[in-house]
């Protein structure tokens, strides 16, 4: 084996695994070893899977990804091209574990400024809830601010007098595009509505696992596409 007794990997193993959950393991062994040099890590591979090319390119690849996303850095005490520390968000991806990974990962665009500044950290630091909550306390503040509506009102009830439909003798709430289609116009409500109801009030409704770093980065990518919409609302 390329490192200690701890690296129990068979080569076939290696090479079925995932880029990103090969990384991880490559990250811990290295962390835990004190290795402090890529290459001669990726050297001693090359030794003890030479029958099997296809697991060194593997493992190849999954230093690669390390390097690219940051999780490994340069170290600059060092004067080797191959000496590395792991770095601070590599520390935190081996505290949190491979759904965290992915969950930044799936978080890897440009969010709306607002929550770019503030849920985005709260999310790296591994505030869940927190991060979900904010975002959504965000949609509600800028429906709220756009629609001119007193602060007495809030979740849902907001949303329905924001984006409520005209019909007949009620007039359409100040959000409403009034040249949309009927149903476009109660399903931009319901979606608003649904998705302040189900995520904004988790003591209330208990709806998402904050546990899972996967459905808080979902609820965030929501709150993004909400801001997104209200951003082509405020234009039009």
């Amino acid at each position: 084996m390329p490192l200690s007794g701890d690296w129990t990997l068979e080569a076939d193993e290696i090479i079925a695994l995932p880029v990103d959950d090969l990384a991880l393991r490559v990250l811990k062994d290295a962390r835990d070893n004190n290795e402090w040099n890529w290459q001669n890590w990726l050297k001693r591979a090359r030794t003890a899977y030479r029958e099997k090319p296809d697991a060194v390119l593997a493992l190849t690849e999954a230093w690669s990804w390390l390097l690219n996303r940051g999780l490994v850095v340069w170290n600059v005490g060092q004067d080797s091209a191959g000496s590395f520390l792991v770095s601070r968000q590599g520390h935190a991806a081996l505290d949190q574990g491979l759904l965290w990974i992915r969950a930044v990962q799936r978080l890897d665009i440009e969010l709306v400024s607002v929550l770019e500044a503030k849920a985005r950290p709260q999310f790296l630091r591994g505030d869940f809830e927190a991060a979900a909550l904010l975002a959504m306390k965000e949609v509600e503040l800028r429906v709220r601010t756009m629609a001119g509506l007193p602060n007495s009102l809030t979740g849902t009830a907001l949303m329905q007098q924001a984006f409520r439909p005209g019909k007949g003798d009620q007039d359409a709430g100040p959000l409403v595009d009034t040249t949309a289609d009927g149903g476009e116009a109660v399903g931009t409500m319901e979606l608003f509505k649904g998705a302040i109801g189900l995520f904004k009030n988790p003591p209330s409704h208990r709806r998402v696992d904050y546990t899972d770093p996967t459905e808080a980065a979902e609820v965030l990518l929501l709150a993004d596409l909400l801001m997104r919409l209200l951003n082509k609302i405020e234009k039009s």
